[in-house]
């Protein structure tokens, strides 16, 4: 499945998140692997300083095993599907792991290039600033 999630960066956490990105620590131990570097890597950071992204997740309960990992940087504000349900192949049973390799949300994808700014481009740029 593959979720649209909405966040926001927890006070005094732009520095470790930052560092655990550089290290390429952020969600070390996590059965999702790079998944989360993936999507700092393409995450847009809104006008009103939300963060977003898409995410796969194969979890019953929408990013169950991911959520201890974002929460330690991110208050998560919004999760919901980024695709129709009637069309994954994962959830029908079609493909197994079919999310991994899918483009069911290259369209949103896209779009959201267009969004706001690239966040870690963000993050790297109000590093030279006190944390907020």
């Amino acid at each position: 499945m593959r979720y649209f999630v909405k966040a926001k960066l927890k006070s005094g956490k732009r520095d470790d998140l930052l560092q655990a990105i550089d290290r390429e620590e952020l969600g070390r131990g996590s059965i999702a692997g790079d998944e989360y570097l993936h999507d700092m890597a393409h995450a847009r950071q809104l006008a009103d300083h939300t963060v977003c992204w898409v995410e796969a997740c194969f979890c019953q309960t929408p990013l169950e095993e991911e959520r201890p990992y974002w929460e330690e940087y991110f208050e998560l504000l919004q999760i919901k599907n980024a695709h129709d349900l009637r069309r994954c192949q994962d959830l029908n049973g079609t493909q197994a792991w079919a999310c991994c390799d899918c483009d069911c949300t290259k369209r949103l994808e896209a779009k959201m290039k267009n969004w706001g700014r690239r966040f870690i481009s963000e993050l790297r740029a109000s590093n030279q600033k006190p944390d907020e």
